[in-house]
């Protein structure tokens, strides 16, 4: 017995410091390797910086050259390069920027991927977990079949790919004023006030909520339907109606309208009410006539007329009855434009969206997939954009499944990788704030103060002003088939630069879908909150390198018969 003991005892300690031995192994493998990665990674730098290690502080330019606001003629008006010594080369000259971006590029990129796959907002997450958390109230009414090309819960579409639950469509919709609210494919949540005529089988709607384990979202081409009238009461609602203008009316009303009401007295409020029931996005007055239905060809809500035609008052008991009416958007968002799926074929051109960041390349993409239909890929990873809806954020960016992809890389092989680009440009002094806000308060948010008077606001500008110049002047000097479209132009022109788009990616659209598109063209992407005030964040520095950069783009663009850019670019 006593034997047996012992060699039990002694296997047990043969075992223990069998079991150190793996585990110091593992570990001192573990480290070596950390340190190999490390290693490699000072030695290529980061992705796309062309082998360019950080410059240290003896290296590169030098300490004069490194420094943007050291040797630079305070008059923003003179020609580029005039104030530069007879055998130096010329500050802010394309060589210059070129140079100056080699340098900086390792430092705005690892700031840029730093924040790109962040999700949303401390704050903002923390209110929906909390919105999620909360019992739904709403009462089930069943599940129903949904069709895709033509669905019946209309009035309004919300996504949320990782944290949708019940509570949080029901109140959505609520807010908005209407009776049912339904989930689909566990994520998606539909508003309407008709309740779906098919019912289905209860086990279909099968898949549960992203957000609430335990419940059911709906299911494959199904739908969960709640009716959500009894919260309409403590909710707080949007029904936020807005005046499009006074316009000539179409020769027959009644058939450009499907639905109308005829009432003694008529306000805007009665006649958007009873546009929204019907799930009409757009409420038309005409005296004592209110029209419901969408803008389409006989209909465009363009060249609107004089108010003073009709009565200079956006109000319906004295609009004109004769040949002018009254136009305005009701909650009802306008769904005909709203399904997108993938490519069903592999695209054979490789399109780049390439943008500066700030610039607008994501509404930019709201506009191109509302238009085509296709979902657009990314060159990055970004969660909230995701949980948004742009599900081809998820997609490789190389599958081609997506009708363009999203980038905000310079450089020659990131440029030369793609067939053609739409190069989206806007304003620097806008895009550089855009981006600022994004970087501390998400897509959706404004920065606080502290952080505009913070070291990281001068810190940004010092390295991203030369990124916005540089990004343009290597998509110009590498891009092997552009469309240049101007921020400012596409906000003020949308149909006629979203037509440039969709033809330049191969695709035709109809007339009614772009007035869809146009319909919904802030789509969920505006700032909320409490917007800024107006203040004025650059320094007279700030100014001067960033006007500089302006007159360098505005010559490239130019050099390379392209429209220069646009007059309120011109230097403050």
């Amino acid at each position: 017995m006593a034997k047996a003991f012992f060699r039990l005892q002694k296997f047990l300690r043969r075992t223990q410091f069998l079991l150190f031995f793996l585990t110091a192994a593992y570990l001192m493998a573990g480290s070596l390797l950390l340190l190999q990665r490390a290693r490699l990674a000072a030695q290529q730098g980061p992705r796309g910086a062309s082998g360019l290690a950080p410059p240290g502080p003896d290296t590169g330019l030098g300490a004069k050259a490194a420094d943007p606001h050291l040797a630079r003629s305070p008059g923003a008006q003179l020609p580029v390069g005039t104030d530069a010594l007879p055998g130096v080369e010329p500050r802010h000259s394309l060589r210059w920027t070129a140079s100056r971006n080699s340098e900086l590029r390792w430092l705005r990129r690892r700031w840029f991927h730093r924040f790109i796959g962040d999700q949303e907002p401390m704050q903002t997450a923390g209110l929906r977990a909390v919105r999620g958390a909360t019992e739904h109230k709403g009462t089930y009414v069943g599940c129903f079949s949904d069709d895709s090309r033509e669905r019946t819960l209309k009035g309004a579409v919300f996504y949320d790919l990782r944290k949708m639950t019940v509570a949080h469509c029901q109140e959505a919709c609520a807010e908005r004023a209407y009776a049912y609210a339904g989930l689909a494919y566990g994520a998606e949540c539909y508003c309407g006030n008709k309740l779906p005529a098919t019912a289905s089988r209860p086990e279909e709607c099968n898949s549960e909520c992203k957000g609430e384990k335990g419940s059911v979202c709906g299911g494959v081409n199904r739908l969960s339907v709640y009716r959500v009238e009894e919260l309409q009461a403590a909710a707080p609602r949007r029904r936020n109606v807005i005046y499009r203008g006074c316009f000539r009316a179409p020769e027959n009303l009644t058939d450009t309208f499907p639905a109308s009401l005829i009432q003694p007295n008529l306000t805007v409020e009665m006649c958007s009410e009873f546009c929204s029931k019907k799930e009409f996005p757009l409420a038309v007055i005409r005296g004592r006539e209110c029209y419901c239905g969408y803008p389409t060809g006989r209909f465009p809500l363009r060249h609107g007329a004089d108010r003073r035609l009709c009565s200079a008052m956006p109000n319906a008991s004295s609009a004109a009855a004769g040949g002018y009416c009254l136009a305005y958007q009701t909650p009802v968002q306008d769904t005909r434009c709203t399904d997108r799926k993938f490519l069903t074929t592999k695209s054979k051109g490789f399109i780049a969206l390439s943008s500066f960041p700030g610039a607008g390349n994501t509404w930019a993409r709201h506009l191109i997939e509302h238009a085509t239909g296709y979902y657009t890929g990314s060159y990055y990873f970004d969660g909230a954009l995701y949980n948004k809806g742009f599900k081809g954020e998820k997609d490789h960016w190389r599958s081609r499944r997506t009708i363009c992809v999203k980038t905000h890389e310079s450089g020659k092989t990131e440029i030369e990788m793609f067939d053609s680009a739409i190069l989206l440009i806007r304003n620097p002094y806008k895009s550089l704030m855009a981006e600022f806000n994004r970087k501390f308060a998400g897509h959706l948010g404004y920065a606080a103060d502290r952080n505009w008077k913070s070291k990281d606001w001068p810190d940004f500008v010092n390295s991203y002003a030369s990124w916005w110049a540089s990004h343009v002047l290597d998509w110009l000097k590498y891009g092997k088939r552009l469309l240049v479209i101007h921020y400012e132009d596409l906000k003020q022109s949308l149909i006629p630069k979203l037509k440039e788009m969709v033809e330049f990616l191969n695709m035709t659209v109809t007339e009614d879908r772009l007035l869809c598109v146009e319909n919904n063209r802030d789509g969920n992407f505006k700032r909320s909150g409490a917007k800024q005030k107006d203040f004025e964040p650059f320094t007279q520095e700030m100014k001067d390198l960033i006007n500089r950069y302006i007159l360098t783009v505005d010559e490239a663009l130019r050099g390379r018969n392209f429209t220069g850019l646009p007059r309120e670019y011109v230097p403050r």
